[in-house]
């Protein structure tokens, strides 16, 4: 299916302002409709949750196709979709789940490719617990995620295997397949944070074997809210505590308090826009599938042309990554700090990012995080190739 560039871009009020936007690994630009359905609860009749009268009910429906469009978007059960206000907040929250099996002699593995909130939790909490972490290690000169040292650092006490669908610093994406069926044969969980993954690619839960999947809406075009997908039986065996007259069944035992309810009509708009960026047909999650198929198309081919135009500029030094991750790049100008390249450009209405961006582990095992870590340039689906002429003429003028 065709996708149509300009009428993506036409509903991105904040294009307007003329920024040009390689910040989308950081948080997306929100949609017109997003906004629209926000606004319309905070200037409506919602009250809290109830079936005596209306604006309760509506409530109910607000979080219930929330739910259902979380799990369209990943191939999930609406029963299994749990919010939270991050998915930091909500790794913490299954961790201590989790970890209240942990036992002395059990161990957990974690990746050096992951952002910092698909490790540290696990990491705090096998302290906590008293068992052994034991890491996953990138390959430098390739930024790849070699499956086979699974084989050897998973065994029968492993109880979770942390990973990332893609890497938010070099847009590596593992094969997460592989690394579930080493989990799972060894009887372990598969935590997968699918926070870069999701707004670029379609997205299986199933087929990628993760027993638990998080994902970030405002990396979507959505709000700032995230949502957590399991089985619902995954969550019933994690014994949380909660307030005594709050419900017992997942996945409301998880949501402690009173949602946000226009964040979660955002999160429908979001998913409800992202399907209708071509012209397909079918259910909504038959024309997620092929929307956000298209846009990967599309952005990959603009990666294509920034990653060869970056290495065409003297003194930029590409970060290692293989070429069919998503379409974030992180670079190095010489010695120049990368804050100084982002203030740069910057300065030039260009928006990157630079420093670690949470991928802690990847820039301290590349020996590169005391020096300012990297500058990260990612494509979404409101890039033009206009702009990456843009960005690699202003990265020439500042080298």
């Amino acid at each position: 299916m065709a996708f149509d560039v300009a009428w993506a871009r036409a509903a991105y009020p904040a294009l307007d302002e003329g920024f040009v936007h390689f910040d989308g690994a950081a948080g997306t630009l929100v949609a017109e409709p997003v906004a629209r359905a926000v606004a319309g609860v905070l200037r409506g009749a919602v009250a809290n949750r109830t079936t005596a009268f209306a604006p309760g009910r509506r409530a109910i429906q607000i979080l219930a196709d929330a739910r259902a469009a979380v799990a369209d978007l990943v191939g999930g059960e609406p029963g299994g979709v749990v919010f939270g206000p991050s998915a930091t907040a909500l790794t913490y929250t299954v961790a201590r789940g989790l970890a209240r099996t942990w036992r002395p002699g059990d161990n957990v593995v974690v990746s050096r490719l992951d952002h910092d909130a698909n490790v540290r939790p696990w990491v705090q909490l096998a302290e906590q617990t008293g068992i052994q972490v034991r890491w996953a290690e990138f390959e430098p000169s390739t930024g790849v995620l070699p499956i086979q040292q699974y084989r050897r650092i998973v065994d029968d006490r492993t109880r979770l295997v942390a990973v990332t669908a893609a890497s938010n610093a070099i847009g590596t994406r593992p094969d997460v397949a592989a690394v579930a069926a080493i989990a799972h044969a060894a009887g372990a969980v598969l935590y997968v944070d699918g926070v870069h993954a999701t707004p670029h690619l379609p997205t299986d839960i199933e087929a990628l074997g993760a027993d638990f999947y998080v994902t970030s809406a405002y990396k979507w075009s959505g709000p700032h809210l995230a949502a957590c997908v399991a089985a619902p039986d995954r969550w019933e065996a994690l014994a949380m505590d909660k307030l005594r007259p709050s419900p017992d069944e997942p996945p409301e035992r998880f949501e402690l308090g009173t949602p946000s309810w226009e964040l979660l009509a955002g999160v429908t708009a979001a998913v409800d826009f992202l399907a209708g960026l071509t012209d397909a047909a079918g259910s909504r999650r038959e024309r997620l599938l092929a929307s956000l198929a298209a846009t990967h198309e599309y952005s990959a081919g603009l990666f294509r042309d920034l990653l060869a135009g970056l290495r065409a500029v003297p003194g930029v030094t590409v970060l290692p990554a293989p070429p069919d991750g998503c379409p974030t790049v992180s670079f190095r100008i010489g010695d120049q700090h990368p804050a100084d390249t982002a203030a740069a450009l910057g300065d030039k209405g260009i928006c990157v990012f630079s420093g670690d961006y949470y991928a802690y582990e990847y820039f301290q095992a590349m020996g590169l995080r005391d020096t300012g870590g990297g500058v990260r340039a990612s494509i979404y689906h409101y890039t033009t190739a206009q702009e990456i002429d843009r960005l690699l003429e202003a990265v020439a003028g500042v080298a």
